[in-house]
């Protein structure tokens, strides 16, 4: 839960340090492409580790079930896309370009990593969601990413001035959810611990 509350405070000091991209229309990775474009990297690392925590999290969370199994392998490559936007800088637009559309080969793969990530966690976010059961906060947090891709794609195609927007509120949903879910499992977890307690007490 830490990761995700400092990834979020890194992404918000980044937008008021130079070169200043803007929030409504260019993308988040646009922050990597810059004189601090090294702390978003760390950024891109810390999402990746943390869906590597959310992983093993669920793995110690009962029932076992093949919704837990396969989301989990879905959020872990989703952690892997995420780590590979080090590598591949996206392409910054020129004055007057909106949208992401990529100019050089390495902004291409940036564009295809970055979009499968996100259908990849989206993904992860459908059966993991599935697999916790109907819990309001991980659902409304589902709902918000759900409906953060749906007006990204849009965006993409109508109107590309409001990409970083849409791509943002995607975030949101998502960073959200994480948070959730992390909670949702810190919950059972201690209701396990107690039930294991009390299981110890009554033997006595």
């Amino acid at each position: 839960m830490g990761l995700v509350l400092l990834y979020v405070l890194i992404d918000v000091v980044l937008q008021f340090l130079p070169p200043h991209y803007c929030v409504i229309s260019d993308a988040e990775s646009n922050l990597a492409v810059g004189p601090f474009g090294w702390v978003m990297n760390l950024n891109f690392l810390a999402r990746a580790l943390m869906s590597g925590c959310v992983v093993v999290a669920v793995a110690l969370t009962a029932p076992a079930s093949r919704l837990r199994r396969v989301g989990s392998v879905l959020l872990a490559i989703g952690g892997l896309c995420s780590a590979a936007l080090v590598f591949f800088p996206a392409d910054v637009n020129l004055p007057g370009e909106f949208g992401m559309t990529p100019r050089t080969t390495v902004g291409l793969v940036h564009v295809v990593f970055a979009t499968s990530g996100f259908l990849v966690v989206i993904a992860a976010m459908t059966l993991l969601t599935l697999w916790i059961g109907r819990r309001r906060l991980v659902m409304g947090f589902f709902v918000v990413a759900l409906a953060g891709l749906g007006l990204l794609t849009v965006s993409l195609i109508v109107l590309p001035q409001v990409v970083g927007l849409t791509e943002r509120l995607c975030l949101v949903g998502i960073l959200g959810w994480t948070f959730a879910l992390c909670l949702e499992l810190r919950r059972l977890g201690l209701q396990r611990l107690d039930g294991t307690k009390a299981a110890v007490r009554s033997r006595w």
